[in-house]
């Protein structure tokens, strides 16, 4: 395909939903009860803030029909139920087992997870993002230029800021209109104003455990040469 480089420059940036899929288990990392209780999250002090544009939801299903993740029961017993961590933009609510929920002094949501040889920890089961009114395709309309994701490399990611770096590989959007193949380029911003600035599409797919529409994300950093 003859992938070209970009120069360096601030632009919309569109994630495909796979890779827009990263930026929720982003979220739900940071959410996860145990970082939370152990103040390396930099969501910590977030809780009933808001942190996505009015109108976003992200919701854990863990009682979703066919869903990868999908369980009656957590690993210690309690019982599942729908829990909106994200409401209107809002976060509404922590990821929590019974032994981080007594450390923030809270109810259990009923999010332990084990594996045969290892102890509970909070995770989650089936996690989207709710889609948005807009295609792609109507999203992407108005970018002038702007890099579409289609793969990330690395895991640049640090939860205590927020701060976020990662390679990627895609195409540049020219006029509203995926051009040219683009490689060897990083994405870096903050995640929070990451997740202040995302648009969901209407193109959402329940396919993983963690799921999400194609989203925009505006003034990301395009590093290239």
């Amino acid at each position: 395909l003859n992938p070209r480089k970009v120069k360096s420059k601030r632009a919309p940036v569109v994630f495909d939903r796979r890779a827009a899929g990263s930026l929720i288990g982003h979220l739900a990392s940071a959410i996860n009860g145990a970082a939370v209780a152990r103040k390396s999250s930099f969501l910590r002090d977030k809780l009933g803030q808001r942190l996505f544009r009015p109108g976003i939801r992200v919701l854990d299903d863990p009682r979703r029909l066919r869903g990868l993740r999908s369980r009656p029961f957590d690993a210690e017993g309690v019982a599942t139920k729908s829990l909106a961590v994200v409401e209107d933009g809002v976060l509404a609510s922590w990821l929590l087992d019974c032994a981080t929920a007594r450390e923030l002094g809270l109810v259990t949501t009923g999010h332990a997870q084990r594996a045969v040889s290892s102890t509970p920890a909070p995770g989650p089961s089936n996690l989207h993002l709710a889609a948005g009114p807009d295609t792609p395709e109507a999203m992407m309309a108005d970018i002038a230029e702007g890099f579409y994701v289609t793969d990330l490399i690395g895991v640049g990611v640090n939860y205590v800021t927020g701060d976020y770096s990662r390679g990627a590989n895609g195409f540049w959007i020219e006029n509203g209109k995926r051009t040219y193949p683009v490689s060897e380029v990083t994405i870096a911003g903050s995640l929070l104003d990451m997740f202040q600035a995302l648009v969901p599409a209407n193109d959402l797919e329940f396919r993983f455990g963690t799921n999400a529409p194609t989203v925009r994300v505006e003034g990301l950093t395009v590093g290239g040469r």
